[in-house]
């Protein structure tokens, strides 16, 4: 067993409260195209939204194998006699997911993702109705993990 790994609540824990986080695609060539993003964690789900027409979009359409990551950065450890960079060390928590992607169409489920997003970020407009128009005019990117794993050191 590796050492330093995340239970399964602590990794929970971190998809819904990370403020963002990194999601990682290919492009058209193969190469990797990664893209810091908002989100929300929902039945151990990983949702997205953004723009309907753009290199994300376009990647996941494409290949819908995705690798999206969260973190948390601490402070530096090292001690007041440290005489190399070399023994310091970060304090931190991280998710690393692999799975696949792809768009939303349904506008009911869109609208209730988009609400999700909507009460984690700016909780004080979710009382505000969203326009059909801005519902249908925005992606909703939907992950599902097949390998999602945690570590941490303190």
């Amino acid at each position: 067993m590796k050492d330093h790994q995340l239970s399964e609540e602590e990794i929970t824990y971190l998809l819904e409260n990370a403020a963002s986080g990194v999601l990682g695609t290919s492009d058209a060539d193969g190469s990797p195209y990664c893209v810091p993003v908002h989100f929300v964690y929902l039945d151990k789900k990983i949702y997205i939204h953004g723009l309907t027409a753009g290199e994300k979009t376009e990647n996941i359409q494409r290949d819908p194998r995705v690798c999206f990551t969260v973190y948390r950065m601490g402070e530096l450890l090292y001690s007041a006699e440290a005489k190399s960079p070399c023994s310091v060390n970060t304090a931190y928590q991280s998710v690393v997911v692999k799975g696949s992607a792809i768009l939303v169409d349904d506008l009911q489920a869109k609208r209730e993702i988009l609400d999700a997003v909507v009460k984690k970020y700016t909780p004080q407009l979710a009382c505000l109705s969203m326009q059909e128009t801005a519902v249908m005019q925005t992606a909703v990117i939907v992950i599902t993990p097949a390998i999602c794993t945690g570590k941490y050191y303190l």
